[in-house]
């Protein structure tokens, strides 16, 4: 089979997927406002939202995830006893500024000598 040709396939049946899930979606709220279990301006913000998350337009879901995602990595690595880049960071400047106090101190006494 061709790859373009499968790409192809694949597209249009996703797009056929997310037209049917937004056609089900619509007709599903338009039931619950008629129903008076949804009001209306609370449907049309649920199909928008959902809609929006179909098609990858919710960079704030995104950022929680991502957000959450960090918070379990760094629970993983303390629970493993491991440090974290900040930590390693912060433990070679403090390295760094004992070396160089050494080398002052080194000096110091070499001019006293």
């Amino acid at each position: 089979m061709d790859q373009s040709n499968l790409l192809q396939m694949l597209l249009l049946r996703g797009l056929g997927t997310t037209s049917l899930v937004a056609d089900r979606l619509r007709h599903v709220s338009q039931d619950w406002v008629l129903s008076g279990r949804l009001d209306p301006s609370q449907a049309s913000a649920m199909v928008d939202d959902v809609l929006k998350a179909l098609r990858g337009e919710t960079p704030e879901l995104e950022q929680q995830a991502e957000r959450q995602l960090e918070r379990n990595r760094d629970q993983l690595l303390q629970d493993l006893g491991l440090a974290r880049q900040k930590e390693v960071d912060e433990l070679r400047g403090r390295i760094d500024r004992l070396e160089q106090a050494l080398r002052q101190r080194q000096s110091s006494s070499d001019w006293t000598d």
